[in-house]
């Protein structure tokens, strides 16, 4: 059996783009292998990171949305692993909704019948289309209530998106997080890659760092494929 591992995570650098927000992404040196060598006497080199808890490829906690929900470092290492599935909901335009007609359509195309505990990675394309241009966080589909009730609903323990966010640009009702506050989904954003997990069950694995009553995490998610 052959094992393939498709790294779903975008690349941490300075002057990533970040939901306007947060803290940008700042990368600068700590000590140079010059300095070490000179003031220790072996030579090394380290940088020093300012990062938001949901820059990069990041889960939410229940705590960002909710001042009674888990943060990170409560909650249990099992809901960030698991079986998972990509489905293909890329004809869904940035200026429009994902709805349940659109979940129900990818689901029985791609054959899946989903279980409780699953994770459900949404391919829009967006990272394909936009990273890199202003569209990136100015222009991109999300969940409208019922997509995001139906995947509740099912059992589903976690739902990621290649795009800043599971809600539609400009959405001040913030569905799809109102609906995990209410469920208790997680959720995961700026997923990379996920065309090449369209259509196939996979294990997902996105642990995130024991951030002391953080609201969120940076993840290496991947997909972990058996063929």
């Amino acid at each position: 059996m052959r094992t393939e591992i498709i790294d779903l995570s975008q690349e941490i650098y300075q002057g990533m783009p970040v939901f306007p927000p947060h803290q940008p992404t700042m990368i600068f040196p700590n000590i140079g292998h010059a300095e070490s060598l000179a003031r220790m006497g072996f030579m090394f080199a380290t940088n020093n990171l300012l990062i938001s808890e949901h820059g990069p490829t990041h889960t939410d906690a229940p705590y960002e949305y909710d001042p009674e929900g888990e943060t990170i470092d409560r909650l249990d290492l099992g809901r960030f692993f698991g079986p998972a599935y990509g489905l293909d909901v890329s004809h869904v335009s940035p200026e429009s909704y994902v709805t349940k007609k659109d979940l129900e359509a990818a689901l029985d195309r791609h054959g899946v019948t989903l279980a409780k505990g699953d994770i459900v990675l949404l391919h829009t394309g967006h990272y394909r289309r936009a990273y890199g241009t202003p569209d990136w966080l100015e222009k991109y589909a999300g969940l409208d209530l019922g997509a995001a009730e139906f995947l509740a609903r099912s059992g589903v323990g976690m739902v990621g998106v290649d795009a800043p966010s599971i809600d539609k640009t400009g959405d001040a009702n913030f569905t799809g997080h109102a609906v995990c506050r209410r469920s208790g989904m997680l959720n995961t954003e700026n997923l990379c890659n996920l065309d090449k997990v369209v259509g196939k069950k996979f294990l997902y694995v996105g642990f995130p760092l024991k951030i002391r009553q953080g609201t969120g995490s940076p993840v290496r998610a991947v997909a972990i494929l058996s063929q």
